[in-house]
């Protein structure tokens, strides 16, 4: 049995709800520079001092430099005869697997997981689509040939026996619910939502979610193109919101920072264990926190890009998130998904204004900066992150944040040492272009 990656914590005092959702394992397969980032006390060595590993050579993106001897290192009985067909994002999410799994000490091999839910979020712009443009025969930089690829990559996500969902279930021998949900970068949040509505209604007892993206750096350079066209068709409507930064590898991303400039992207895999706590407490597991609630809202705007910067959407998730159980004063801290465009800024800024007045001192900070915009795996990650931070007591700085942008109704924690906060209950926000907005509310092991 592996030892415990992470601190362990005394067993919460009391007995809760037998059908609580608790978070047990947290796995990875993330950029760390020369070497990936797989453990729980690695993700927090980096975020906990702000640092970031993206790229500084000429181009600033997230590259998980996973060998094929790490690989096979984690799981040295898969036939070669599959694994070679494996992509990226198959080999980040069966890596972050097997690591979520022994950090939640549940034995792969010995049938531990055959009955649980396996659900992966995926985004969309990842490195398969090269070879769908391939087979369309397509000028890829065409708008059609990305229209094209779009439908094809929905397929793939959809059907394809080569899906993550399917080879991570396949290692899992589960008789369990296993599908993927693919809205981009809100698409691993969704996960945890749908695996806490599994868990609360007693139909698993165990259920682990990933999410993977792998980025193609040059697609994303073509696809600035049609953003740009994007851009004028948008100038011609009466929308708001669209994005004001296109993705950037020329210089570093710097969210709640007044020098923000761009967005850079990351790649990777991130998987969380849960579990109602009457199964973990069966298992005698150790409890990082809770899943108390969830919640996605949508702008309802007719420009697919586009996003309101109001945040009326994001307050009305948050509020749906609290119900009349708990008040906003409950919520010291907010994990925000800020990737340094002003638009996510603004409304952030709005929502924050709007739910806890002009004169808040809420602490917000986001950890994009150190991985990258990792896409549908921020969700897991920014869970991992929160419910750590509330283990320790200690808020995580912003990444790349030193110069605080004027008139922010919150402290973005800027700088590389955390701040000490005792809390035991936090929001953590994720979002999609095109006006999609994630609300996740957190506790500690046992927050009521």
């Amino acid at each position: 049995m592996s030892p415990r990656r992470h601190p362990p914590r005394p067993a919460p005092g009391g007995p809760g709800n037998p059908r609580d959702t608790v978070v047990t394992g947290l796995g990875f397969c993330l950029p760390g520079g020369a070497e990936p980032v797989f453990t729980a006390a690695q993700v927090w060595d980096i975020a906990s001092h702000g640092r970031t590993v993206l790229g500084r050579h000429g181009i600033h993106y997230g590259s998980v430099h996973l060998s094929a001897e790490q690989f096979a290192e984690r799981l040295p009985d898969i036939p070669e005869f599959f694994s070679r067909h494996y992509t990226n994002a198959h080999r980040y999410g069966l890596v972050s697997f097997v690591e979520a799994c022994a950090d939640a000490e549940l034995d792969v091999d010995a049938g531990e997981l055959g009955e649980a839910a396996v659900l992966v979020g995926r985004g969309g712009v990842d490195a398969n689509v090269d070879s769908y443009v391939s087979l369309l025969g397509a000028d890829p930089d065409s708008a059609t040939a990305f229209d094209a690829v779009e439908m094809l990559v929905a397929t793939e996500q959809a059907v394809s026996p080569s899906d993550v969902v399917l080879v991570q279930g396949a290692l899992a021998r589960t008789v369990g619910p296993c599908f993927t949900v693919s809205c981009g970068c809100a698409s691993a949040a969704v996960q945890i939502g749908n695996a806490r509505r599994l868990i609360a209604a007693g139909e698993t007892d165990l259920a682990l979610v990933t999410g993977v993206d792998v980025f193609n750096v040059g697609l994303i350079q073509k696809s600035q193109r049609l953003l740009r066209g994007a851009q004028h068709a948008h100038d011609a409507t009466d929308a708001v919101g669209m994005p004001d930064l296109l993705p950037s590898f020329d210089s570093l991303m710097r969210p709640y920072d007044r020098r923000a400039d761009c967005i850079n992207h990351g790649e990777g895999s991130a998987t969380v264990v849960l579990e109602s706590r009457a199964h973990a407490g069966r298992r005698g597991a150790h409890i990082y926190g809770q899943v108390l609630a969830t919640a996605l809202t949508r702008d309802g705007l007719a420009n697919p890009l586009a996003a309101d910067d109001s945040g009326a959407q994001l307050v009305r998730a948050v509020r749906l998130c609290t119900g009349d159980r708990w008040g906003i004063e409950q919520l010291p801290y907010i994990n925000g998904a800020s990737d340094g465009d002003p638009v996510v800024t603004a409304l952030e800024a709005n929502a924050v204004r709007e739910l806890y007045g002009p004169d808040s001192t809420v602490l917000m900070s986001s950890q994009e900066g150190c991985f990258g915009h990792l896409g549908s795996a921020s969700g897991c990650l920014d869970l991992a992150l929160t419910v750590m931070m509330m283990e320790y007591g200690e808020v995580c700085p912003t990444a790349n944040c030193e110069q605080p942008a004027d008139g922010l109704p919150f402290d973005p924690v800027p700088g590389t040492r955390t701040r000490p906060l005792d809390f035991d209950h936090a929001l953590s926000f994720n979002y999609q272009i095109g006006g999609v907005k994630h609300a996740m509310l957190l506790g500690g092991p046992d927050a009521t």
